[in-house]
């Protein structure tokens, strides 16, 4: 077995290092692997749903996200079309997180009276910058998850590298 996490370890370095070097080319291929986790979830909540008899939205829903994972990965225009939405989600995300950040900063300040307040409301304001950043610099963005997932892939390659020469003493 640690034998396996060091390969394993070395080839997800391998893989982030190539990630990083060429990031638009993997977020692109990212969205395979979002249509993938669509399938799986909705596979998932289907077998859930029968095992429980209960056949409502939960079920519908994953039903559709089968649908379309499939119809995803068989017309490759509408996985492109997914991987846009990716964009937008991840301008959505920080403009929301940004927005929690302020609400967390007025919140510390009414209930602890810390100065620590002002920088989160900085943080909150800086979020929600960067995310309308996104929203006008979709290749910007692309190019920042290519490489954020890159740099995920050499950490994790590197836990495993360390894991199994823990095991090993």
């Amino acid at each position: 077995m640690t034998v396996l996490c060091i390969i394993l370890g070395v080839l997800l370095i391998a893989g982030g290092f190539s990630c990083i070097f060429t990031p638009l080319l993997t977020f692109m291929d990212a969205g395979y692997f979002v249509v993938i986790l669509m399938c799986v979830f909705g596979v998932a909540g289907i077998i859930r749903s029968i095992g429980r008899k209960r056949f409502g939205v939960t079920f519908v829903f994953s039903i559709i996200s089968v649908l379309l994972g499939i119809i995803m990965l068989l017309f490759p225009e509408s996985l492109l079309l997914a991987e846009g939405m990716m964009l937008i989600l991840t301008a959505v995300w920080l403009v929301l997180m940004g927005l929690v950040a302020i609400i967390n900063a007025v919140t510390v300040t009414r209930a602890t009276g810390s100065k620590i307040w002002i920088l989160q409301l900085i943080l909150g304001i800086l979020g929600i910058l960067l995310g309308c950043y996104c929203f006008f610099h979709p290749m910007l963005t692309a190019v920042t998850l290519g490489i954020l997932i890159g740099a995920f892939f050499i950490e994790t390659g590197f836990t495993l590298i360390f894991s199994g020469i823990a095991v090993n003493d």
